[in-house]
């Protein structure tokens, strides 16, 4: 079951406008994240859900997407996603929680597939703009912005040909994604 997610996880850049996340589905999913391991039991992440479809307005072009895809802007207005959660690190608590983060976005993004949903996570955005725009304290270090939705596009997963990491859109708008085979990760076992 767990490989069934993991599968159905993809990095999603389009979105349907229906149906959207719920509020008590970005509680259900910020719950995932509480329930993620933190090292120290630290838990210095925190949160900003954005559902309110100006807030998203206004979110949107904030973020940066599929920067393999140089001929491609993004998503159309109709493909944008419906929701977001702004992850931050509490530098009150500990400003140094990259791996907490990742493995809190994880089951996020777990969680959203196992209600219907997906998402990307966002490491191009503008950072300073989204603090300006939703007036988010300075004791808080805007790390990501995970987009959130109902799929709107298919996702292949293809083994890589000649190291070449680029993921890539088919004359069919199918966007695939190569990766590494298992032999290529294990350097040797003992």
């Amino acid at each position: 079951m767990l490989k069934e997610l993991l599968l159905k996880n993809r990095s999603y850049r389009r979105f349907a406008a229906d149906p959207v996340l719920t509020e008590a589905d970005m509680i259900d999913l910020v719950e995932a994240a509480r329930l993620s391991p933190s090292a120290r039991n630290e838990q210095a992440v925190r949160f900003i859900p954005v559902r309110s479809k100006e807030a998203c307005r206004i979110l949107f072009p904030f973020c940066a997407w599929a920067g393999y895809l140089r001929d491609w802007e993004g998503p159309a207005e109709k493909e944008r996603p419906t929701s977001y959660l702004i992850v931050l690190a509490d530098t009150h608590i500990n400003d140094a929680c990259d791996t907490d983060i990742g493995i809190m976005s994880q089951s996020i993004l777990l969680s959203a597939v196992e209600k219907g949903f997906g998402g990307c996570i966002l490491g191009s955005i503008d950072r300073k703009a989204i603090r300006k725009a939703f007036s988010i304290e300075e004791r808080y270090i805007i790390r990501y912005v995970i987009a959130l939705g109902t799929p709107a596009e298919k996702v292949v997963i293809e083994d890589i040909k000649d190291d070449d990491i680029y993921y890539y859109r088919d004359d069919s708008d199918v966007h695939h994604v190569p990766k590494r085979r298992v032999n290529e990760l294990i350097i040797r076992e003992l």
